[in-house]
């Protein structure tokens, strides 16, 4: 759509374009003459969109301080579940995995050589030395926001507390790599980077994602890549880092009784952190963590 200066601008603000996006419009269309991959407006979120997953953020953001404070040995990964469940539904919110295509369970928990989508279960109880990740996206009036977290049950080896330690570093050097107007690329670059640095590999079947309107949007994040290349990071973008280490190869296969669970293919263990960003006009803002 073509848009005059004194229409009113495509973002939804009811500013005139003129005072709104005519020059980020601008900015983008000089970045793609000059060969870049630019987002397109469906990728940038409005304020009004923006405030919504802030709102939903909050609470997962407090779901996972809930199972953050009560997280413990001999647990099982159903009364984490229940928790984050409970929770959710008490503060007006819908767990968004729950049903999401056929997917049973309200939050993932995946433990030790379990790379993601670990489903909770009564039968499955935290151990002494276990590391666990588990990944909460919420539904608040229509806007969604993701996050995960790693959790050491009692005492954990050294090799269990490094990975913990390194993905979360991953996660960390990733976001300080996201610049308005940067590289998608730069971001998974900086991953592998660390992470191989370190002795460890970087998931290739996974990546984050654009979230907000929906549980999973454009762009994929990829965690491995080379620094200047993919989509421009443009203010208003919202998405998902979230790093899966593994301590051995970068191969998984998922199991296929529960069609879901992603399992290390050589028994290593794995571990993932997961932050939702949003694309400042002078840096970043971490949504949801």
């Amino acid at each position: 759509m073509i848009l005059n200066r004194n229409d009113k601008c495509w973002c939804g603000s009811r500013l005139k374009y003129k005072n709104c996006h005519l020059d980020f419009d601008k900015k983008l269309e000089a970045l793609k003459n000059q060969g870049c991959i630019v987002p397109t407006r469906n990728l940038i979120k409005s304020k009004e969109q923006i405030e919504g997953i802030r709102k939903s953020a909050k609470i997962n953001n407090g779901l996972l301080d809930l199972v953050s404070e009560n997280i413990k040995e001999g647990m099982t990964t159903e009364e984490i579940n229940k928790l984050a469940h409970e929770y959710t539904i008490s503060q007006g919110g819908i767990p968004a995995t729950l049903n999401y295509d056929g997917f049973p369970k309200s939050i993932c928990t995946s433990i030790n050589d379990e790379v993601c989508h670990g489903i909770p279960s009564k039968d499955v109880v935290l151990k002494n030395g276990d590391i666990i990740n588990v990944d909460a996206t919420t539904i608040l009036n229509g806007y969604y926001s993701d996050a995960s977290r790693m959790f050491m049950i009692g005492e954990v080896t050294d090799k269990a507390r490094k990975i913990v330690e390194i993905t979360k570093e991953c996660l960390n050097k990733a976001i300080e790599s996201v610049k308005p107007w940067g590289f998608l690329g730069d971001i998974g670059a900086v991953i592998q980077e660390y992470a191989e640095s370190n002795g460890y590999s970087v998931v290739r079947d996974f990546g984050g994602h654009g979230v907000g309107l929906n549980i999973h949007e454009e762009p994929f994040v990829s965690h491995f890549g080379i620094r200047g290349t993919d989509m421009i990071l443009a203010p208003g973008m919202v998405f998902t880092i979230e790093p899966m280490i593994n301590g051995g190869s970068h191969e998984i296969f998922i199991d296929e009784d529960n069609g879901w669970t992603a399992f290390t293919a050589d028994g290593a263990l794995s571990a993932q952190w997961e932050h939702t960003i949003l694309v400042t006009e002078d840096g970043i803002e971490i949504i949801s963590k």
